[in-house]
């Protein structure tokens, strides 16, 4: 019944290209979210000497964002709808800016660990307030066309973060991959405030009441101490009183969640969302993927400048490849599975990334990139982008239509999870052994690597025996629309 006031403004024609500005404006909030997932992964090293972060302690950085990110997702997209698409954006976006800020400016390894978790929320209620935006101001092939646009920033993020962190770490030092964002969301909220319309006057107070944050606290609270768990799994054992102790709470929130999640009015996830097999299989292993990349290459971060001696920038140089196949692989996947169905193309493409990962870690402890790690980064990039078209094709296939913001939430969530999780469990199989030195990362990067492999392998036959195997035809007409 609110729907009248949550409108942003439409594009008019005789707007002088305001919706085009408005487009562009939406496009590049969200590549700044996309961006700070990736631009920070070249600068690791750097923050690591300058604040002192602990080899295993440093994953943190990348996972409190991705963590934050992936837990609060659907509540921002709930928030959008309830509160106002312009109301959350623009919180989103003072959010994720001024944790930007302190984390250019933090002084210590918990200060940079808090602000990163803060730039998550940010991003996690700016980013599904910017896509209903976009969906909510076009129609027709003005639509397609901006959501295609939409699309393509998340490949375009992810390669530029990795070249940009490493020309801003190299350039101007570490902080300023956090800097960058500052100017940047200044304008934006600047330009927002102008191109796009108001939320009307629906009380904040009475939006609030419907949205379920005891669900989603109790959901952060269990991924965060799971991820803790984790983390110190492969130092204190699996079977030591910390472990145990931090497991069963993270079992207990999460429980927890699972009975608020049954009984909410409103609840973030609808139960009858994990009746659908072919999304609940994809999702799962939408995670397994995310976690395979993303922890694949913290570890490369630190072996091409730990052991190798690159500099950030030409780390991020060496990263280019790898991204630039995902995208190829993306690019070329919606023929391979109009030819050979979804299960196909996913199994196959974490075979792929299970050989690639396989390849890495051989790697010796004067590697040449060429030989020893380009061929293993490029299997890998083809393996990822393959399996992402094909879960998303099939994770959408037996989704009815009024399930389907809540499905792509689901998707998007596990991806981001899958993000944090891969960071944490590579972390904790890297740095277990508690090795010191150049060959205590060689060892542990040979480790971290050859589980990756493993579990791309696993995941394959997850593929194989749960994801559904969509007709041909089923395929194409979902690959085309």
């Amino acid at each position: 019944m609110h729907s009248h006031s949550h409108r942003s403004r439409p594009p008019a024609d005789d707007a002088g290209g305001r919706s085009w500005a408005l487009l562009i404006l939406l496009c590049a909030a969200q590549f700044m979210v996309i961006l700070d997932a990736t631009i920070v992964n070249v600068a690791l090293p750097s923050i690591r000497r300058a604040l002192g972060f602990s080899p295993t302690d440093l994953q943190w950085v990348v996972t409190a964002y991705v963590l934050a990110t992936g837990s609060l997702l659907l509540l921002g997209g709930r928030a959008a709808d309830l509160i106002g698409r312009r109301r959350v954006f623009l919180a989103g976006l003072t959010v994720f800016t001024g944790a930007s800020l302190v984390s250019g400016l933090a002084p210590e390894p918990g200060v940079l660990v808090a602000s990163r978790a803060a730039q998550g929320v940010g991003a996690a209620l700016l980013s599904p307030a910017a896509l209903s935006i976009v969906t909510t101001s076009y129609s027709g092939e003005q639509r397609a066309r901006a959501l295609s646009t939409w699309g393509a920033i998340g490949g375009a993020g992810a390669a530029a973060g990795v070249l940009l962190g490493g020309l801003l770490t190299t350039w101007l030092g570490w902080r300023s991959v956090f800097f960058v964002n500052v100017p940047t969301g200044l304008v934006t909220a600047a330009l927002t405030v102008r191109l796009i319309g108001g939320d009307g006057a629906t009380p904040v107070r009475a939006a609030l009441a419907q949205l379920d944050l005891p669900g989603a606290v109790t959901l952060v609270a269990g991924l965060v101490v799971l991820v803790y768990a984790v983390q110190g799994a492969a130092a204190h054992g699996w079977g030591s009183a910390r472990t145990l102790g931090l497991l069963a709470v993270a079992a207990t929130l999460l429980a927890g969640f699972a009975a608020i999640e049954r009984r909410a009015p409103h609840a973030l996830i609808a139960p009858s969302i994990w009746r659908v097999r072919s999304l609940v299989s994809s999702a799962t292993v939408m995670l397994g993927v995310t976690a395979i990349l993303v922890g694949t290459s913290f570890l490369n971060t630190l072996f091409f400048q730990n052991v190798l001696g690159d500099s950030a920038l030409r780390t991020g140089l060496e990263f280019l490849p790898g991204i630039l196949t995902v995208g190829l692989a993306a690019h070329l996947g919606p023929k391979l599975l109009v030819r050979f169905g979804s299960r196909a193309v996913i199994a196959a493409g974490l075979a792929l990334a299970a050989a690639g990962d396989l390849l890495l870690s051989l790697a010796p402890v004067d590697a040449a990139y060429p030989t020893d790690l380009l061929p293993g980064f490029l299997l890998l990039g083809l393996g990822v982008g393959f399996a992402f078209v094909s879960i998303s094709v099939s994770a959408m296939s037996d989704v009815r239509d009024h399930q389907a913001g809540l499905a792509s939430g689901l998707i998007t969530t596990a991806h981001d999870l899958g993000a944090a999780a891969g960071v944490s469990i590579f972390s904790a199989v890297a740095f277990g052994s508690g090795a010191a030195g150049t060959a205590g990362l060689v060892t542990g990067y040979g480790q971290g690597t050859a589980a990756g492999s493993a579990i791309a392998a696993a995941l394959a036959l997850v593929a194989v025996i749960a994801v559904p195997r969509l007709r041909p035809a089923a395929t194409q007409r979902i690959a085309l629309h």
